[in-house]
């Protein structure tokens, strides 16, 4: 990866910018922009976008947030870096299937031919690989029309084949000189390669990504194409699950969803039921026997309904699977080959009830996962292809290169490749969607301590430096997460790194002034010994003193916990802002 582009001043904002042809060609002539002159634009030609356009990456802040990050604003320019009778473009496609492909396909080749009056496109088959080893695909108005009413991609998918230098050399022996490459994390590094190796060689040549995943793990960006498609399909299996258990005695409905990594399909398509009872996804790990366990609330539900439903997504679980199969086979992207959590699932549970229980049970599993990633992109993912497709082709001519496309907050903007590909977007097991899907299901969180210390570390923002000095961090702490006889981690009931205050008065919400208690310090662990009710509010004693004695942990009105420690120098506020 190349060097970040940021650009920081005195507008109070950082801008992670893309690359620009003219960062290492500097005598590229500029051409008025073809839409001027287009009839349909006619009437919003003076709306084209503002080079200093920019979009927020965070929308919500406190009154004295500075203004972060912000990422180019997407769209025409009034100047083109490119005669529209020189371009000569290609598409490839890389990865699994996904819906909405065709579309994006169609929505770009249509937005050259019929907005820019480009006529030389091409279709890369095959995937990476088809750049020199296959033929290449003419591709016109004509070619591509109704293809966004079928699933697939018409030039061709594959995994693998990613030879940098062979790529590259095609593209300048073709006289290519607009890379359209569609595909996950994956495909979306290689696409920031070959862009590298193509400044490196000081070819004119616009590479762009347009970032593809069905599972939605893609960060920064609101949502990937296909997604909102793959959730209104999975319903369908989902549907078909209910039907069976509902018909049956004793019945459990168990559908597996895509999901490798992160839960996003299975949680949102469980949401959308409302007639599942458990939805397990990789980010929340789960445990099938003893108290509170799956077993225990399959059995529960069992005996409460007659039925149930589960739904799994594919990553789940593996840390359990693995236990009893070993699997260390990759695909040909490198992604490790999951153990089939579903079919170790049903066998589980049947081999739980036929052993343990007097309980008969009937279980019918559904795996409906290459019918919900071969199937054409519903209505909204059709539009949404049609505004990604477009602004690639924007930002193209406009003479961007390096970058993917996305919409963040709801508007389209150019990103780094860095940024889509430097983690993966997780489900947060912490935050309120998740706590709706509880709600929903009225499933066990199966949550340890640990299990959201870590997600707190994981997905909490970096701390913040205050005027006085002194930092605060955030994190948010379940109902179920202190339990009396529990070893309470002092992350737990403050920040590893805190903000001290001094409260004054019988409340820690009364005057609060900075304390002189210098910061990044760290508390010892606590032992939860004692429990006790009074008038609505739980109060667990610690047995033993923190540095300063922490007293009590109480459950406030909002589920969350409040520390109030000894001598009324520290506090911690409720509503999940640990502020101690």
């Amino acid at each position: 990866m190349g060097e970040a582009k940021v650009v920081s001043g005195d507008r109070g904002y950082v801008l992670e910018d893309v690359p620009h042809l003219t960062d290492y060609l500097s005598d590229l002539s500029t051409y008025p922009n073809p839409l001027q002159d287009h009839p349909a634009y006619a009437v919003v030609k003076q709306y084209f976008v503002n080079t200093d356009d920019t979009i927020a990456q965070k929308i919500v802040v406190h009154v004295d947030s500075p203004r972060g990050t912000h990422f180019r604003r997407a769209g025409p320019r009034q100047k083109v870096y490119v005669k529209s009778d020189d371009v000569h473009a290609c598409i490839v496609t890389c990865g699994g299937l996904c819906p909405g492909l065709n579309t994006v396909i169609r929505e770009i080749v249509g937005s050259l031919h019929d907005m820019y009056g480009v006529t030389r496109i091409e279709g890369i088959e095959g995937g990476y690989r088809g750049f020199y080893s296959r033929n290449t695909i003419p591709l016109t108005p004509k070619v591509v029309n109704g293809i966004h009413k079928r699933g697939g991609t018409i030039i061709g998918t594959s995994r693998g084949g990613y030879d940098n230098k062979k790529i590259v050399n095609s593209i300048e022996d073709r006289g290519i000189n607009q890379v359209y490459i569609i595909g996950g994390d994956g495909t979306q590094k290689g696409a920031s390669a070959i862009y590298e190796e193509v400044r490196r060689r000081g070819l004119n040549v616009a590479v762009v990504g347009i970032p593809k995943t069905i599972d939605n793990d893609i960060p920064v960006i609101d949502q990937s194409f296909g997604f909102d498609t793959a959730v209104e399909e999975a319903q369908r299996a989902i549907n078909a699950a209910h039907v069976e258990a509902e018909s049956n005695e004793n019945c459990i409905g168990l559908v597996k969803l895509m999901g490798r990594n992160s839960g996003f399909i299975a949680m949102h398509a469980t949401l959308a039921s409302r007639d599942v009872d458990c939805c397990l996804i990789p980010e929340s790990s789960f445990y099938l026997e003893g108290p509170g366990g799956l077993f225990e609330y399959i059995e529960k539900r069992l005996k409460e309904n007659g039925h149930m439903v589960i739904v799994v997504a594919e990553g789940a679980g593996q840390d359990l699977v693995a236990e009893s199969l070993s699997n260390n086979d990759k695909d040909a992207s490198g992604n490790k080959l999951l153990n089939d959590i579903g079919l170790w699932l049903s066998q589980k549970i049947k081999g739980h009830f036929k052993k343990q229980t007097e309980m008969e049970i009937n279980l019918k599993y559904i795996d409906p996962t290459y019918m919900i990633r071969a199937v054409p992109s519903n209505a909204s993912d059709n539009v949404y292809c049609t505004l990604l497709a477009q602004s690639a082709v924007h930002g193209a001519m406009a003479g961007y290169t390096g970058f993917t496309v996305g919409p963040v907050h709801g508007r389209e903007c150019y990103l780094p490749f860095y940024r889509i590909t430097e983690k993966q977007n997780k489900v947060v097991i912490t935050d309120r969607m998740w706590a709706r899907l509880l709600s929903s299901t009225n499933q066990p969180s199966f949550l340890s301590t640990k299990d959201i210390i870590e997600s707190n570390m994981d997905e909490a923002p970096p701390p913040t430096q205050l005027d006085n000095g002194f930092v605060t961090k955030e994190t948010s702490i379940p109902n179920e997460a202190v339990k009396l006889g529990d070893s309470v981690p002092a992350f737990f009931l403050s920040a590893v790194i805190v903000s001290r205050r001094c409260g004054v008065g019988s409340s820690p919400h009364r005057r609060q002034q900075p304390c002189r208690t210098p910061a990044n310090s760290t508390y010892p662990t606590q032992n939860v010994d004692r429990l006790r009710e009074g008038n609505g509010w739980s109060r667990v004693a610690s047995g033993q003193p923190a540095v300063p004695p922490i007293q009590t942990l109480t459950q406030n009105r909002h589920g969350f916990r409040s520390v109030w420690c000894s001598g009324g120098d520290l506090w911690c506020s409720g509503g999940g802002m640990v502020d101690v």
